[in-house]
This record gives C-alpha cells, structure tokens and sequence, in this order.
C-alpha cells in the first residue's frame, strides 16, 4: 500500500476543510481535526483522519448535527452532564472533560457524562488534557455491537475503550487508551484499507471462528477471555446506563443508518490528587515509578521494558518533527 507523509498542520487545514464544506462550523472542525491529528501523531492511525471521510458521509446523510448547541447540566458539586446535540462526540467530549477538569480543580473530584453524542475519536487526547492539569484522567465510551461476549458467538458489546491519564513531575504523564476488545475495529479498517492479514485472534467469523482476511471479519474477540469481557460490560454501565445512554445491541451503529443520530454516550473523570495526598509527592512518586519500571529487566527477546503509552508518545515526538504518514486514498481524498 502507498503511503503519504504530510506536516501534522496541513493535515489538519485538509480536515478542516473536508468538514467545513460538508456544513460542520469552523470551531467544530478545528476541534474535530484536532483530536484526529492527535491520533495520527501517536500512529493510532485507526482513529485519526481516516475517519474523515465516514464523518462527512454522516454529515451528508444527516446523522450528525453540524449546527449542535451543546449545553452543560451542573447536577451537583462535583457531577454534571453534557447534551451534545447530536453533534461531533470530539467536541462533545471535550467540553465534558474540561467541566470535569474544573470542577476537580475547586473539589478534588469531577464527574460528567455525555449523551446525545456521537464518535468522539481517541480517549487519550481527553486523558491527556487532564494529566497536563496536574489531574487524574479518566475517559469510558461505549460503541455498537462488534465484539462477541466470553464463551459467546454472536456480538453484544462494543469495543468499548477506557483511558487513563496520569500526571508526573519530570516525565511525560502516564497515558493508557485501550480498546476492551483485542484490538479497535479501526485498527481491522486500517489493515484491510492497507492490504494487509490480520493476525490470529483478532477477530472472527459468523460462525465465530477466528480468521486472518480482515475482510471477513463479522465479529471481534475480548481481550483477555472473560477479564476484557468484564471490563467492557462495565464501560457500557457507566457511559451507556450511567448517561441513560443505549447499550450494548441497542447502540446504533457507526458504519451502517448514516443518517440516524447515534445517541451515544460518554463518561468522564478527573481526580485532583492534592485532595488526597501531598500533590509534589504524587508527581516525584510517579516519576520513580516509572523510571524504575524502565529500569527492569527485559524477558528474552525484549530490548527493554516500556511504561504503557511510550510508544505513542516517542512517535508523537518523532511525527511533530517529520510529519504523519497516511495512507495515499486518504490523502487523495483530502486533497479532492
């Protein structure tokens, strides 16, 4: 597969204007172009402007709002929800994470959900917000049906993803964004879109086989047997049934109905550790931590041992300087 390596701001300017033709306002899409080139610079290329082109597919079925007034329901001193309007769920989810983000600031604790959303991108952008607050992120969004339940042939759940984000003094902060399933459904987009097999286990058949052809790929696989199984369940408990939000087979899907409104939901959550502990402690703490995860043995075949999240945050610091690279039918796109 041809590929093309473009400055992160010029992919940017392209999104921008892909979304803004289709209708979307211009703060909208600078937001949206925002958290995609987030991903495309840690080389979670699934989540990043690849997806440009479904959003304005939805936008020109009607499946999202482009005028969406997003509005904030403080419901107590620390909890609040967030009505996306049926708009962009990066935006969406944003603004949900920065009402987090202050209320912790003023009580330790901010809890948010959003409903009325729609396919907010890569957790790690909001998580990181929150780490370079000096706070504790958390980020739980649930997704249409595509992962089979343990022991189950037919699916019931999203991917469902979950994110952390924590702060440290020296190094950069502690970023995990995971799928619940052994991989993202955009990471199967991203290999059948490049040409390439998948390996075993990834995802499976009607008949819940595993196959290698992303393009017969019906179903995904939990990680973890019955552990990722648990963990997505509790996902969808607490961005689907916490926001009053679908679940599971009730989700609308993302790649099918363009122009139904999704009505996704989101949960949030930022933690200020100085209401809990000395907060210069916490921060030297965590960089201890981690400097002596690094400093551990490696098992053989392993050059070393990495703390979760450095891999995309060495790409991201490779990728401001030489550019992101996509692959040619995007840019194409973009580009017409």
């Amino acid at each position: 597969m041809s590929t093309v390596t473009i400055h992160h701001k010029e992919a940017m300017k392209l999104v921008v204007q892909k979304l803004t033709d289709a209708g979307l306002m211009q703060e909208h899409a600078e937001k949206v172009a925002e958290i995609l080139v987030h991903a495309d610079l840690r080389n979670v290329n699934s989540h990043g402007v690849l997806r440009t082109e479904h959003y304005v597919n939805r936008l020109n079925a009607g499946g999202i709002n482009p005028k969406a007034e997003i509005t904030f329901n403080k419901t107590g001193p620390v909890t609040g929800v967030v009505d996306g309007d049926d708009g962009f769920g990066h935006v969406i989810a944003d603004e949900a994470m920065n009402h987090a983000i202050h209320m912790a600031k003023e009580n330790g604790v901010g809890m948010v959900t959003a409903i009325n959303s729609s396919h907010c991108g890569a957790l790690s952008y909001f998580v990181q917000n929150a780490a370079e607050e000096n706070l504790i992120g958390v980020a739980m969004t649930h997704t249409d049906k595509i992962v089979v339940p343990f022991g189950g042939k037919d699916a019931f759940l999203g991917t469902n993803p979950v994110a952390y984000g924590v702060p440290a003094k020296s190094h950069k902060p502690f970023i995990l964004d995971m799928a619940t399933s052994n991989v993202a459904l955009g990471k199967i987009l991203q290999y059948k879109e490049e040409g390439k097999e998948i390996p075993e286990g990834w995802g499976v058949d009607e008949n819940g086989k595993t196959v290698t052809d992303p393009s017969q790929v019906v179903s995904l696989s939990p990680f973890g047997g019955p552990k990722g199984y648990g963990l997505s369940m509790i996902v969808d408990i607490f961005s689907g049934l916490l926001a009053g939000a679908a679940f599971g087979p009730h989700v609308a899907k993302m790649y099918g109905d363009l122009d139904k409104k999704r009505k996704l939901g989101h949960y949030f959550c930022a933690i200020n550790p100085a209401f809990f502990t000395d907060a210069e402690a916490f921060l030297e703490n965590m960089d201890q931590m981690m400097a002596e995860i690094r400093q551990a043995p490696p098992a053989p075949g392993f050059k070393s041992v990495l703390v979760p999240g450095e891999i995309e945050q060495m790409n991201e610091e490779r990728n401001l300087e030489k550019g992101i690279t996509i692959a040619s039918t995007v840019h194409q796109f973009l580009t017409n």
